[in-house]
């Protein structure tokens, strides 16, 4: 946690149990909380770049997701599924003081974000999500393409201790690529001392187990609870954000929100999968007003 004060200048360190999870990351600003979840291969100072223009108007939480980064679980076992993780969210902003709060997450986070909402019906007041659709639809939607593309899907959830072990054998020359993949290869998007932030984290063991205890969750619990809950026809009980990278399809993606929310609304940035790092002016842009409640409820765009 040593590298926080620099990312985030004026912001607390976060570190605190809660939930089984020793949670590391920041904590700034003044207003209703927002929680603010990072995805994969990243910590929470994926957030860096947005971070001070929502302090303005919120508390804003932004932990390293348990087994990412320094926040630490008290254990492995059971696995970490997103059910897990958001229940030690939701621990973790009850020790806070916050029983409800909006919340963003990326990637990984966002999945994380969309199972803590459907677990906890009130508890998150407004959703975003950069990049994601439901897990469920994800899978659904494998080609080539993006087998191609998202190969670490995969391979990171073969079963153990295969994947770990290819980990550990090129830990910067995975992360690079995965970087170069998600069109964030250039120090413009990813500067030099985040991305030695970012290795830094990637060549630990432990991380490295819980990336792909991550994967491994994706394809098998995680599966069954988005399958579950689409069977019994759960939906998200608050406003939905969806913000799309320029490579994705906004109609399309909110057309699968859709069938989760009843208030889903959309946005399209012209930057690669990691938004908030690539585009952080366009992202600031739809995020603010959104979780100042400036859109009308209801309302749609395409």
């Amino acid at each position: 946690m040593a590298e926080a004060p620099a990312f985030f200048p004026g912001f607390e360190r976060l570190d605190i149990d809660a939930g089984g999870v020793r949670f590391a990351g920041v904590t700034g600003g003044a207003g209703p909380p927002l929680l603010l979840l990072h995805g994969y291969p990243q910590t929470h100072i994926a957030w860096r770049k947005v971070a001070p223009a929502l302090a303005r108007d919120h508390t804003l939480i932004i932990p390293d997701l348990p087994g990412y980064g320094a926040s630490r679980p008290e254990t492995m076992l059971p696995r970490w599924t997103k059910r897990r993780v958001g229940k030690a969210l939701v621990a973790l902003m009850r020790a806070l003081g916050h029983d409800r709060f909006a919340l963003a997450g990326h990637d990984r986070g966002a999945r994380a974000g969309y199972r803590l909402a459907l677990d906890h019906p009130g508890v998150v007041s407004r959703f975003a999500s950069l990049t994601v659709v439901p897990t469920l639809d994800a899978m659904a939607a494998v080609d080539y393409n993006f087998a191609h593309q998202a190969y670490h899907w995969f391979w990171l959830a073969q079963q153990a201790d295969l994947p770990e072990r290819l980990l550990a054998a090129a830990p910067d020359a995975v992360l690079d690529h995965a970087l170069t993949l998600m069109e964030a290869g250039s120090d413009s998007v990813i500067e030099p001392p985040a991305r030695e932030a970012y290795r830094l984290a990637f060549r630990n063991p432990s991380v490295q187990h819980a990336i792909c205890e991550d994967y491994r969750a994706a394809l098998d619990e995680d599966l069954a609870c988005d399958q579950a809950d689409r069977a019994a026809g759960r939906k998200l009980d608050c406003p939905i954000l969806v913000i799309c990278s320029g490579s994705q399809n906004l109609a399309d993606r909110m057309a699968i929100w859709d069938s989760w929310a009843d208030n889903v609304t959309g946005r399209a940035t012209s930057g690669g999968h990691l938004q908030a790092e690539d585009c952080p002016d366009e992202v600031i842009a739809a995020l603010v007003p959104f979780f100042s409640d400036d859109a009308p409820a209801g309302t749609k765009s395409r």
